[in-house]
């Protein structure tokens, strides 16, 4: 097997064609987060985005995207961001990953979404758990049939409050592809007060996430809904699609209709629309939020680990890095840790904004 690295933008169009290709139509291969649209966008923004393409008698057999930071740590590309990680070539490709990371001068490639079918990096795999899915490849009618066997009083309660919503507020519409930029501005100033009201980190506080956003809903890859009670804006979400899959990204709510679970009311009223525009699948990312587990009706795993070739750059990484990745690993499994995590980033952020330090 031969590696060449390049940067995303020095990708030709044989090579894009190829890439698409390999990703297929289906599977958990075509997730948004692996195409080469999803890449090329990172590239724009991060001088450190790099791509492996990997090459054998035949011709091109695959694509390693990765970025490249200080010593020599490797992560996926658009790391913090993604989730769906790994190599992109057909089922079983088999090469030498310590081979891999020394032709792209990594000391240690990380990775926490990784698909955990490529046998490739199976050895690697520390811990392995599931992403859930909504299946729409039957249509909207069966994917809601099997919400309803699955948790009929949830969607129950979802149905009943939307119409409440609609009462009280105004008619509820949805619009599946909004292009106005002024909406998803509205929608990223909402995640960063839910961010900061819960204790996490505001991706939008770093300008080449924002401008990353902002790419990819120009471009169309970024599929922005916005979900109304006669013409206010309610909810709305960010995901990207590329083919017939989106992966679910950015979901937010105006607080002040927090009582009608405006978050579940888009989340279906996305299923149905997106089925009826062709997307046959919605990846909705790890997580311990307990309404994935409401809406799912497919999974596929993923695996979390690290390779490492032999330095000093990889003992530091494994030194620093262990003991955070086991905790954060406990916290996601266990959904009484979650919450209890969930309860004390909460309280930190309160605390925060009583002392004025939050922004």
């Amino acid at each position: 097997m031969r590696f060449e690295v390049v940067r995303p933008e020095e990708l030709g169009d044989s090579e894009l064609t190829r890439w698409r290709a390999l990703q297929g139509a289906t599977g958990a291969l075509a997730n948004p987060f692996l195409s080469p649209e999803f890449t090329l966008a990172v590239g724009r923004f991060r001088a450190d985005a790099r791509v492996a393409v990997l090459s054998d008698q035949a011709g091109i057999a695959g694509f390693f995207p990765y970025e490249r930071h200080a010593l020599g740590i490797g992560r996926p590309i658009g790391a913090g961001l993604t989730d769906c990680q790994g190599l992109v070539g057909p089922p079983g490709l088999e090469l030498d990953v310590r081979a891999l990371l020394r032709a792209c001068r990594l000391s240690v490639w990380e990775f926490d979404h990784l698909l955990a079918e490529q046998a490739a990096f199976a050895a690697y795999h520390v811990e392995t758990r599931t992403e859930p899915v909504m299946d729409l490849s039957e249509g909207f009618d069966a994917y809601a049939e099997s919400a309803r066997q699955r948790a009929p009083k949830t969607i129950k309660t979802v149905r009943y409050k939307e119409r409440k919503l609609g009462r009280e507020a105004g008619e509820v519409t949805y619009t599946f592809s909004e292009r106005d930029p002024a909406g998803l501005r509205r929608l990223m100033a909402w995640k960063s007060g839910q961010y900061r009201r819960t204790g996490r980190t505001d991706r939008f506080a770093e300008p080449w996430i924002v401008s990353l956003v902002e790419h990819l809903h120009e471009s169309g890859t970024g599929v922005l809904s916005v979900l109304r009670a006669g013409d206010r804006p309610v909810s709305a979400h960010l995901g990207l699609r590329t083919g017939s899959v989106m992966a679910g990204w950015f979901p937010a709510y105006d607080l002040e209709f927090a009582k009608y679970s405006p978050g579940m009311i888009g989340h279906l009223r996305m299923a149905e629309a997106a089925a009826s525009a062709g997307v046959t699948q919605i990846a909705m990312g790890r997580g311990g939020r307990e309404y994935k587990d409401w809406l799912k009706n497919g999974e596929f795993p993923i695996a979390e680990g690290r390779v490492a070739r032999a330095s000093a750059a990889a003992g530091l990484h494994w030194v620093k890095d262990a003991p955070v990745r086991r905790a954060r690993s406990a916290v996601l499994a266990n959904p009484r840790l979650y919450a209890r995590a969930d309860r004390v980033l909460k309280t930190y952020a309160r605390l925060r904004r009583g002392t004025g330090d939050a922004a």
